[in-house]
């Protein structure tokens, strides 16, 4: 994998999503909710959860993505739109969990 390739798998995830839902998912059926990039592909996606997750040797099973259409709001006097963007709903192998306090390092030259 090039620095481009890797770059660019860094870019792809923007953070864990918690919500109510997100957390019953992962408590039932072990899977993690991320918000990503609205460009991301479901490979990406999958290549980035394992690349920075590496250390832990954590494989995925397969990657769910949902469009979410940002909200029409009223501010003030003002009618605006919030963003929209990308939910992955990410499965992985039984007996895996993500850890997200100690990440691995990523070394860029």
């Amino acid at each position: 994998m090039n620095l481009i390739e890797q770059e660019r798998l860094l870019k792809v995830i923007i953070g864990p999503y918690v919500s109510e839902k997100a957390t019953f998912l992962g408590e039932k059926n072990n899977q993690t909710v991320f918000k990503v990039a609205t460009d991301a592909t479901k490979n990406e996606i999958k290549a980035a959860v394992e690349m920075l997750w590496k250390d832990q040797a954590i494989k995925v099973e397969s990657v769910q993505t949902i469009n979410v259409k940002g909200k029409k709001k009223r501010f003030g006097r003002f009618f605006g739109k919030r963003s929209d963007w990308k939910k992955a709903v990410v499965n992985i192998k039984k007996g895996q969990e993500l850890n997200f306090s100690n990440l691995s390092s990523i070394e860029t030259k």
